[in-house]
């Protein structure tokens, strides 16, 4: 039993002959009585009756017919309802975000959409290995994810990818160091420091590595920090240098460490929000990938 086919049974009541339905469908009326058939055998009592050179319903078609129509009213609604929830710009929106984009962008992203009509935010962190952030989009509308320029792309035949940010990591160190009066450093300037870095799998320790292998170095690891603020206060200390990312590190930067950039490696990680194709039809996500592309873009111009 289709909606199509209890449509039909429902004009034919209103209409009372095959030829009225099939103008009123724009359809042929043989199509309109295969319909009919095929709807007869589903059920086990007639529908119709023959009645002069007209097919009108029997008492049971008339009930089937006008539940048919109490159907085809509900759908009608449905699709209304679907339509309002992917044009409302109000729906509620998930957001995941791993530590060091939280920190950069949350509370900016609350504050503008925060008011009447704006989409309900429910932001969480989640800090996850590159590769497992695909994964975060079956829990979440859109997913803050980065990766390294030279790790694998992200796998786009299951998600989409809206760039947001193109981010260098830089050194980190105590003000007072000696190499914070360069410009910019090297991997030989570097790679006989004491090092915090991040657990492997994650952009920093990435970055030390490629360090390692330019320097001919191994490098002297003191921490594995994966939060960049707890990264920023151990590199004041003085006893440790560090990586951080250049334009989402700015809640965390503390008066007594400097950046500098780090020459002849690729530091450079991109930023991007991840999502399942058909949650990006909603408008309500899309006002929050729109209000996330403008934070970052802004994040640049500070930096």
């Amino acid at each position: 039993m289709e909606i199509h086919q209890l449509e039909i049974l429902r004009e034919l009541g209103a209409l009372g002959s095959v030829k009225a339905v099939a103008d009123t469908l724009m359809v042929t009326p043989s199509a309109v009585s295969q319909q009919l058939a095929l709807l007869q055998r589903s059920v086990d009592v007639p529908l119709t009756r023959k009645e002069g050179r007209n097919l009108v319903l029997t008492d049971a078609g008339q009930v089937l017919a006008d539940a048919g129509a109490a159907v085809v009213s509900a759908m009608a609604d449905a699709r209304a309802a679907i339509g309002s929830y992917h044009g409302s710009s109000g729906g509620r929106v998930t957001v995941s975000g791993f530590h060091s984009a939280g920190q950069a962008v949350f509370a900016t992203l609350a504050r503008i959409l925060e008011g009447p009509g704006q989409p309900q935010l429910e932001l969480s962190d989640e800090d996850v290995a590159q590769q497992d952030f695909p994964a975060l989009t079956a829990r979440y509308d859109l997913v803050l994810a980065h990766r390294m320029d030279h790790s694998p792309g992200w796998p786009t035949e299951r998600v989409t990818v809206v760039p947001l940010l193109h981010e260098p990591l830089d050194v980190a160190l105590p003000a007072a160091h000696p190499l914070a009066d360069k410009a910019a450093v090297t991997a030989d300037d570097v790679g006989g420091e004491a090092w915090v870095t991040s657990h492997a799998g994650y952009s920093p320790a990435d970055v030390l590595s490629a360090v390692a292998a330019v320097s001919s170095r191994e490098p002297t690891i003191v921490h594995r920090i994966n939060d960049y603020s707890t990264v920023a206060a151990l590199v004041a200390t003085g006893g440790v240098i560090g990586l951080l990312p250049r334009y989402t590190a700015g809640p965390v930067l503390h008066p007594d460490i400097v950046l500098r950039p780090l020459k002849g490696i690729s530091t450079r990680r991109r930023i991007d929000l991840l999502a399942r194709p058909e949650n990006l039809k909603r408008r309500s996500v899309m006002t929050v990938c729109e209000a996330l592309q403008d934070i970052m873009a802004g994040l640049v111009k500070q930096g």
